[in-house]
């Protein structure tokens, strides 16, 4: 079985498919799309134009979810749970974890303070919910990496670059969500997941959003010091 993921560099829906296969050790190829100029060949196999589309065999499968549930039927190191009911519960949560990655493109995108601001409240009440669903950890379901961490991963990955620009309080006193981030963010297969770059792109990419939070990343933080991701710059 060859395996050849079509990738985008920030797609947090790509993240969890590398993510699945680097933790079942299943050998893959990837290539990056340019999702600004597609190739013709990409929108043959993608019928959306999103990434990730896997190929196996040469035949497509797209959207993240059909993927996963493909790797889990088809490869060893199953990341679901054995039981019927929790499998389905966590398919939930999976879904819970999109509904997020909606909220976080509503976060960065938001034109005004206001906006922002409802959408802070958004995402803390969901982490919230998050909360109170974890036990002692150190991942989603305990001490076993299941898909929900796969798909929560490149979530958290966000808040990495976040945290940077400001404090906005999402994660506050959500000590389970917080140790349960840091957990994540040690997994080999989440660190392989992105490039070394990825910082930097996601960086540039929210900088470029016309948005409430791009404003406050071009903001001076001192004489002519300005936020850059890991470091500060002057400005050019």
């Amino acid at each position: 079985m060859t395996l050849h993921l079509m990738s985008h560099v920030l797609c947090p829906y790509v993240q969890r498919a590398a993510i699945s296969m680097f933790e079942k050790e299943v050998p893959f190829d990837r290539t990056d799309i340019d999702l600004g100029n597609k190739p013709d060949w990409f929108l043959e196999i993608s019928p959306l134009g999103k990434t990730p589309v896997l190929t196996c065999d040469g035949h497509a499968i797209f959207e993240s979810a059909a993927i996963l549930e493909f790797l889990e039927e088809t490869q060893e190191r199953p990341l679901h749970p054995n039981d019927p009911v929790l499998r389905a519960q966590h398919r939930g949560w999976i879904e819970f974890g999109s509904t997020i990655l909606n909220d976080i493109a509503g976060y960065y995108n938001a034109k005004s303070e206001d906006m922002l601001d409802q959408k802070i409240a958004t995402l803390a009440a969901k982490f919230s919910q998050l909360e109170l669903q974890l036990d002692d950890g150190p991942y989603f379901s305990g001490s076993k990496f299941t898909l929900v961490d796969a798909v929560f991963a490149p979530i958290f990955r966000y808040f990495d670059t976040f945290d940077e620009i400001a404090d906005f309080g999402i994660l506050v006193k959500k000590k389970k969500v917080l140790a349960w981030r840091k957990a994540l963010a040690a997994r080999p297969s989440v660190v392989n997941a992105v490039s070394a770059d990825y910082p930097r792109l996601l960086w540039e990419f929210l900088l470029k959003r016309d948005s409430y939070l791009s404003n406050l990343m071009k903001q001076p933080i001192g004489g002519d010091q300005y936020r850059l991701p890991h470091e500060t710059a002057t400005k050019v």
